[in-house]
């Protein structure tokens, strides 16, 4: 592909299974020059439901985010920098946030605006989901929750409307969250993460994100 001109990069999704072939991801950017990766964490929806105890733990998936962080940095210091990025877990800003803070703070202060300008999650919000048959989601998480149909009705009805209440909750979800994501102090920067991840594993769209690794003394209620 590169040699025709075409752009490439590398996506994966982070598991049990291939967590330790991270840094090889690493080594493959540097050895054919490819410019761009993104690291998926777990959503559990669809086929990703089946794979709920494959996710990684709180602490691996710190572990694992700190070692992205580090390669990334052995790129840019080998004057050959890659646009990484990790996708599908929210946490990830404020937690690459607070370890600038210790590491660079006059950095952690511009990143802390791009992270409140960002807000964190925007299912149903910033984006949607039209299906191949014109089914209208929140995100591609959530086909199972259909909210209107683009061959019966604009998508602009469908998504302003405020008697569709799933839909209007996601506008705004900071009434609605619960459990830890309601307490957290960075719930203006995550937007309350997944919500298709927390009803997948507690059968409940608002309760706290399963999959936010942060500790309770960082998100500032302990």
């Amino acid at each position: 592909c590169r040699e025709e001109g075409i752009k490439v990069g590398l996506r994966f999704t982070i598991n049990k299974r291939n967590a330790a072939e991270v840094p090889r991801i690493f080594s493959i950017l540097r050895e054919r020059g490819i410019p761009r990766v993104c690291f998926y964490h777990l959503v559990y929806a669809g086929r990703g439901s089946e794979l709920i105890n494959e996710d990684l733990d709180h602490q691996e998936t710190r572990a694992l985010v700190d070692l992205i962080m580090d390669k990334t940095r052995e790129c840019f210091d080998a004057g050959d920098p890659k646009e990484v990025l990790t996708v599908d877990n929210h946490a990830d800003g404020p937690y690459v946030w607070m370890r600038l803070q210790r590491e660079d703070p006059k950095r952690a202060e511009e990143v802390f605006q791009l992270l409140q300008f960002n807000e964190g999650n925007s299912s149903g919000r910033g984006i949607g989901c039209i299906s191949w048959n014109g089914d209208v989601s929140a995100d591609q998480f959530w086909r199972h929750h259909v909210f209107g149909n683009v061959l019966e009705r604009p998508f602009s009805q469908i998504w302003d409307d405020p008697g569709i209440e799933l839909l209007h909750k996601l506008k705004d979800k900071k009434p609605w969250v619960k459990g830890r994501c309601a307490k957290c102090r960075f719930l203006n920067i995550c937007g309350g993460n997944f919500r298709s991840r927390a009803e997948a594993y507690y059968g409940d769209a608002w309760a706290q994100d399963p999959a936010c690794y942060l500790t309770d003394e960082e998100i500032g209620i302990k």
